[in-house]
């Protein structure tokens, strides 16, 4: 996926969870935040940013915070993107534990739950839910970075659609890559952690996945190892 009219600035600071500000060819901007997660640890005065604008009078701000570089890596913070680039991904067979689907569509209603991706495959029914990844800490991947409640709740759903014969995934995609592996993150949610072991243990399957980051794309890339 590629973002339109993209130019790379300066963090200097957040302002609140959906503004910041970022020096962009010398001037001092707001930029609409696409993430209201805490990452700290991207988030750094003097860190290079990539920034989407878009040109609209309806629109407060005139640009999109996309990516952020930690070291020599991109990450893509764009919350929105990650069910856009694995839908894209599974429909170009880029997922090989995923057939190629009869039908495969975006936003489903499963009980309580709208769960992020449907697919069949003959008489199979396939429910997939996508989960984000921004975090990462010497080479370990992880999730969340806060609680998540909402991320539970999925996890359950999940569950429950197995015991009615779906086949139902977990899939993690890391916004950006070099990661050895992914695991939970227990410390900052001990409670999904522990939900996400026993949806594995009840036959949800775990994917996990990482991402080609630059400042304005990302797209889908290979299997990464993970740890429960």
């Amino acid at each position: 996926m590629n973002y339109e009219n993209c130019v790379n600035g300066r963090f200097i600071r957040r302002v609140n969870r959906f503004i910041a500000e970022i020096e962009i060819h010398g001037a001092v901007e707001n930029v609409h935040v696409k993430n209201t997660g805490r990452m700290k640890e991207l988030f750094l005065p003097g860190a290079e940013v990539g920034c989407a604008y878009i040109d609209s009078p309806k629109r407060k701000t005139k640009y999109d915070l996309i990516s952020v570089k930690k070291g020599e890596v991109w990450f893509n913070v764009d919350s929105q993107v990650p069910n856009q680039v694995v839908f894209e991904g599974i429909r170009e067979g880029k997922v090989l534990e995923l057939p190629a689907f009869d039908l495969l569509k975006r936003e489903h209603c499963y009980t309580d739950s709208r769960i992020d991706i449907y697919g069949e495959k003959g008489p199979e029914k396939y429910l997939i839910e996508v989960k984000g990844v921004t975090y990462e800490n010497e080479k370990t991947a992880k999730f969340p970075d806060a609680p998540t409640l909402r991320g539970v709740k999925h996890l359950h759903s999940l569950i429950r659609a197995v015991k009615e014969g779906y086949r139902s995934y977990a899939f993690f995609l890391l916004q950006f890559t070099g990661a050895d592996y992914f695991t939970p993150q227990d410390e900052r949610d001990p409670l999904f952690g522990e939900t996400l072991r026993l949806a594995a243990k009840e036959g949800v399957g775990i994917l996990v996945y990482d991402s080609i980051v630059k400042g304005g794309s990302i797209e889908i890339k290979g299997k990464v190892p993970f740890k429960l």
